[in-house]
């Protein structure tokens, strides 16, 4: 008798998705779902469709533009995320992350040092300035106000906040506790007290090297070896510093936490990589139970981490 599987993995938002349910009977409906929300993540909140509503934002900044509710949503979870880390998590770095180089999806960026195309790496000019995502616009009806001279970029909370909207779904419509990970990011949906066993990596779908069990709420992983690309023999990566307009230093090379949501642990993992030597104490201080390795690959954990089990 062949067993019923339990999890499937596709692709969405430029990285994989896997969801698992506890009862099988439950995992057509659970796929159908995360393709259905993610399908209108990615029409709605991409900064690389330019069909996208987050781009009509952008390409319309000082003024108010009608969107779909769900990008207000999103944004503004990412303004919820600054506010959390003093501006260290900033939603306005789409302008930087262009003069930086990514400027389309990661997929299609040259990757080779010597590109002559490619432009020359300068100090970012449009670094957005302290606190200006305070000025974001935001009607819960349907309108968004980008502020005159910045743009729009989710790329440091939306696969968080998109896994906590999947999981909601989840919770709505199945019959037992499931989970969703897109591309490391990954929420609980109707905790059940049984734990997920979690592998965690430095690179999404690469070997584990650690594993902890979830119960509850998210978990979440930032990387400074993921989503790079080079200009002129300058490698980079996407997590950028809104103080300085360089990718952060790579001081950790990965950093996860836990969270009562995933958007939640996902901030903590965001800051933590921009403040680099601080991080464990920003972390310690705020209770945020986290995984940090360095560039190195000396492990530091804060805040009540989970028991590990080696990796199978």
């Amino acid at each position: 008798m062949t067993a019923t599987p339990t999890s499937a993995t596709f692709d969405a938002l430029g990285t994989y998705v896997f969801v698992a349910t506890r009862d099988p009977r439950d995992l057509p409906v659970a796929r159908r779902l995360a393709e259905l929300v993610l399908d209108d993540v990615d029409r709605t909140c991409s900064r690389f469709r330019p069909d996208s509503d987050l781009s009509r934002a952008n390409a319309e900044a000082g003024q108010w533009v009608e969107v779909d509710p769900l990008l207000v949503t999103a944004v503004s979870a990412a303004c919820q995320a600054a506010d959390q880390t003093d501006g260290l998590v900033d939603p306005l770095l789409g302008r930087t992350l262009v003069q930086l180089g990514y400027d389309r999806d990661l997929a299609e960026l040259v990757e080779v040092a010597e590109d002559e195309q490619a432009p020359v790496v300068l100090w970012p000019a449009d670094v957005p300035g302290p606190d200006r995502w305070r000025e974001i616009g935001l009607d819960p009806d349907g309108a968004i106000l980008v502020p005159t001279g910045t743009a729009l970029d989710l790329g440091s909370t939306g696969k968080a906040w998109a896994a906590d909207v999947v999981a909601a779904a989840f919770a709505a419509e199945l019959s037992a506790s499931a989970l969703v990970s897109i591309g490391g990011d990954l929420a609980v949906a109707a905790a059940d007290g049984e734990p997920w066993p979690i592998a965690i990596s430095t690179h999404p779908g690469a070997p584990a090297e650690t594993i902890v069990g979830l119960d509850r709420g998210g978990l979440a992983t930032s990387s400074t070896r993921v989503r790079r690309w080079a200009r002129r023999g300058v490698r980079l990566h996407h997590l950028v510093d809104p103080r300085t307009g360089w990718p952060a230093p790579e001081v950790w090379r990965t950093v996860t936490a836990t969270g009562a949501t995933c958007a939640a642990a996902n901030t903590a993992t965001t800051a933590a990589v921009v403040l680099g030597d601080a991080a464990p104490a920003w972390l310690a201080e705020r209770g945020v139970a986290a995984r940090l390795v360095t560039a190195d690959g000396r492990v530091r954990t804060t805040g009540g981490w989970p028991e590990e089990r080696g990796a199978a």
